[in-house]
């Protein structure tokens, strides 16, 4: 087995009297802490099981009870107000950049308000939205991970004030990520630092509630030092055996496709309070703590948002990925209203003999012929001959391919990829996908509209040997260690750095946000030149994230000598 550690913690100190476990403590504790005549708020993630929570917060014994999913305009409504964000197409909606009461009955509030206004005694306002509906005295926040209301929606959980637990699960997740969590993580940036208790709701009938002087603490504690993510993992069409044995997962499972291992606006955090393990958005510590962990000129470009993501592709024993492009950031931002556009490279962490990545166009391409075969094999389920019209670059451990939003790619069966790229993640227009069907029966979507407007038709042979094959250049070598640039492409923001360490190099932050993975090696240990955190222990394949505020650190290898690949943004030129 492994050291790969799936379940990452941020171990807290002093926490008794700030943890409760189980319905009964948390009531409990909730009860002592209110006033006869209060006003609680308990604003709700969507995606919290409200017919759980409900009948336990109800045995505080409110007065006056307000659940918000009355606020809202009924389901048909609701869904036409979202219709210009939602769009018809099955994966692709548009940004929602808009508040919760967007989406509420203005009458509903106001006679809400009022009732509030005349009643005596306990009042709780229950809900999403609940801490926008009036002042109050009390905050309490139901929270929940990104990946568990994914886990929910294939179990049969409906969106937000919706009876959709039957439609696709593309639909469901589009409706989430383009809305729902949009417009909740907007509200719970303005809430953290003022919850007094938070729940962590993602296993159900299990609650476990921290209050908010530990959750503040804890946060600030994450990002005062090297963290990483808990990662996830599924199966898919295409997916390998790589990640079985280096990540210390099912071996009885057919196959596991990919990863997040740092994405945190997907992934989450644990922190260890004593014999409790809290369970919290990584997206948490970005929008609680955003200029300690992004740095300032980071926060000042993307603001709230965490802008490198790493993940894994596994095809070893697997098949080629989908034949995709991403948008160009003028038609992702036109589009979709995102900000910037899903840049990305692949790192070869492994790979079998003959593994190889397509990439970019053959010399010669007609444009109108390629776009015609394409769009035949999607509209006939014929075939589409791929290496007739793209490059395929053989690929082996340590290659590194970069591929600006437009080039066209995938990588083929054989390979591991640590997949470093600009955060935006679902922008994927799939052009061909090997004639197969998706985990559920059904063909998986196809882009090839989509892909048509954004495809560089001049990233062809000669121009992406030169530009996007492993350029890698050696930057400095000393004894101790050997750095090289090996990326990103100068049309992408990040940029990326390898060290090959044979015992230890020092580096500085430089008030930016960094993200690593130990690429090469058993274990390294990275500790601050100026006694800032504990040292922090790194296994093989683990991702981790080195906030901007730690400054000076040292990475250290343990045992054989160490590779680690680190992104980060690109200083602006000026």
């Amino acid at each position: 087995m492994s050291s790969y550690n799936r379940f990452p913690k941020t171990e807290l100190h002093d926490c008794a009297g700030h943890v409760w476990t189980g319905y009964d403590s948390i009531i409990d504790q909730l009860r002592s802490s209110i006033k006869e005549d209060c006003v609680l708020a308990v604003e709700t993630y969507p995606g919290v099981f409200d017919d759980e929570i409900i009948p336990e917060i109800q045995k505080l014994e409110p007065d006056l009870f307000i659940n918000t999913m009355d606020l809202f305009p009924s389901e048909s409504e609701l869904t036409d107000r979202m219709r210009p964000f939602l769009t018809d197409d099955r994966v692709f909606g548009r940004m929602c950049y808009g508040e919760i009461r967007d989406f509420m009955n203005t009458d509903r509030i106001i006679q809400a308000q009022e009732k509030i206004q005349e009643a005596a005694g306990l009042v709780i306002v229950y809900g999403f939205g609940a801490s926008q509906i009036c002042s109050y005295d009390r905050l309490v926040y139901l929270d929940l991970a990104r990946w568990q209301i994914q886990l929910r929606y294939r179990a049969g959980m409906s969106n937000y004030h919706c009876h959709n637990s039957s439609e696709d699960i593309l639909r469901k997740y589009k409706r989430g990520f383009f809305l729902e969590w949009r417009i909740a993580d907007k509200q719970k940036q303005r809430l953290l630092g003022h919850i007094d208790y938070l729940i962590d709701t993602n296993e159900i009938d299990h609650p476990k509630m921290i209050d908010g002087e530990l959750l503040n603490r804890g946060l600030k504690q994450t990002v005062s030092g090297p963290f990483r993510l808990v990662p996830y993992f599924d199966p898919g069409v295409w997916g390998g055996q790589w990640m079985k044995k280096v990540c210390n997962l099912d071996p009885e499972k057919k196959n596991y496709a990919w990863s997040f291992d740092g994405v945190p606006e997907e992934n989450s955090i644990l922190l260890a309070c004593d014999n409790t393990v809290i369970e919290l958005p990584a997206m948490d510590a970005v929008l609680a703590y955003p200029t300690q962990l992004l740095g300032p000129d980071v926060y000042a470009r993307f603001g709230a948002e965490f802008p490198i993501r790493f993940d894994f592709l596994d095809t070893i024993q697997g098949q080629n990925l989908s034949l995709q492009v991403h948008p160009t950031a003028e038609y992702i931002h036109r589009q979709f209203g995102m900000a910037y556009t899903q840049d990305e490279s692949y790192y070869i962490l492994d790979a079998d003999p003959g593994a190889a990545v397509y990439l970019g166009l053959k010399e010669g391409v007609n444009s109108e012929e390629m776009l015609s075969a394409l769009r035949a094999s999607e509209k006939k389920g014929g075939t589409f001959d791929a290496e007739k019209y793209i490059n395929r670059f053989p690929a082996a451990k340590h290659d590194h391919f970069l591929i600006p939003a437009g080039t066209i790619h995938c990588s083929g069966a054989g390979a591991m990829v640590l997949e470093i790229s600009a955060t935006p993640y679902i922008f994927t227009f799939k052009l061909w996908d090997w004639g197969r069907l998706g985990m559920d029966g059904k063909p998986r979507p196809i882009n090839v509209e989509h892909g048509s407007h954004v495809i560089q038709w001049d990233r062809t042979t000669p121009w992406v040997k030169k530009n996007l094959v492993s350029p890698t250049v050696k930057l400095h070598e000393e004894d101790a260690y050997t750095e090289e640039h090996t990326g990103l492409h100068e049309l992408e923001f990040i940029e990326t750095r390898r060290y090959w360490i044979r015992s230890e190099v020092h580096l500085d932050t430089e008030n930016t946000v960094s993200m690593a993975n130990l690429v090469e090696g058993d274990e390294a240990l990275i500790s601050s030149d100026e006694g800032k955190f504990e040292p922090f222990t790194v296994h093989y394949a683990e991702t981790f994230i080195l906030p901007a505020d730690i400054g000076r650190f040292t990475i250290q290898a343990v045992g054989k000598p160490i590779g680690v690949i680190r992104a980060y943004v690109r200083k602006p030129v000026m």
